[in-house]
């Protein structure tokens, strides 16, 4: 490995480290490189620096090496999950287009709307889609959004979802994460979600940031949004609450607890 290289790498490190993961392209802008140096310059990084899913990470990122598994998600802070999603409900409206988010946080939700609402829920989520497609809700349209199917979370990627989710007027969005940092922002476990998630946050008119307790102080490899993108937080139990008293008051401001 000759110097520049080696400067590379500590400027890579301290970017990867600071923000828990780099995308390619930018790992490159950051070097004044080409992409494929980039890609020799890791190589010669003895693993410490690996590649996935068109990003940069540690390998030694433990938060990274969770895997995420979505059958045991599902039972995980199951009431935590029913209280918010009992929360979320009370915030949407007659006529409403619903971005619901993958994974298993906003699943009560899907079985706590009023039957008779009239609602758009527009969703890139196999398992979001499948329940609201069992529910007999005669004044609901549900859009799924298709393409690469990821199975570890049961959702859809890839450009043509993103492309979807900027035609459409979406009133509220449901976000989930699976990390709510106060500094980092809110993280997730898959690169490919990341896309869907941030076009929901830029074309909504409201967005709804929901995250069990256990989701507090955690920051995962693929960041996504600050907090302050958001205008509502929802969180849980006393964590919770001992989350939010420690915010500035502003910020303190978005957060409810339940």
């Amino acid at each position: 490995m000759n110097g520049r290289s080696a400067v590379r790498l500590e400027r890579l490190r301290e970017a990867i480290r600071r923000n828990g993961a780099l995308p390619l392209a930018d790992a490159a802008t950051l070097c004044d490189v080409s992409e494929m140096t980039v890609r020799r310059d890791i190589a010669a990084s003895n693993g410490a620096i690996i590649s996935f899913g068109g990003h940069l990470v540690m390998a030694d990122n433990p938060q990274f090496a969770a895997a995420y598994n979505l059958d045991a998600q599902r039972d995980r802070y199951a009431k935590a999950k029913q209280r918010l999603c009992e929360a979320v409900v009370s915030m949407i409206e007659e006529g409403d287009t619903v971005f619901v988010d993958c994974g298993t946080t906003l699943m009560p939700f899907c079985a706590l709307l009023p039957r008779e609402m009239n609602v758009t829920i527009v969703t890139y989520a196999l398992n979001v889609a499948n329940a609201f497609s069992q529910r007999d809700m005669p004044n609901m349209r549900l859009v799924v959004l298709g393409g690469l199917y990821y199975a570890a979370s049961d959702s859809f990627g890839g450009q043509d979802v993103t492309t979807a989710i900027r035609r459409l007027g979406i009133n509220k969005a449901l976000i989930s994460a699976a990390g709510v940092h106060a500094e980092k922002g809110a993280s997730c476990f898959h690169f490919h979600e990341v896309a869907p998630k941030q076009a929901a946050i830029e074309h909504a008119e409201r967005r709804i940031l929901i995250a069990d307790e256990s989701k507090l102080d955690v920051m995962r490899a693929a960041f996504f949004a600050e907090l302050p993108d958001f205008d509502t937080l929802l969180t849980s139990g006393d964590p919770g609450r001992t989350w939010r008293g420690r915010m500035t008051e502003e910020a303190a401001s978005k957060i409810q607890v339940v």
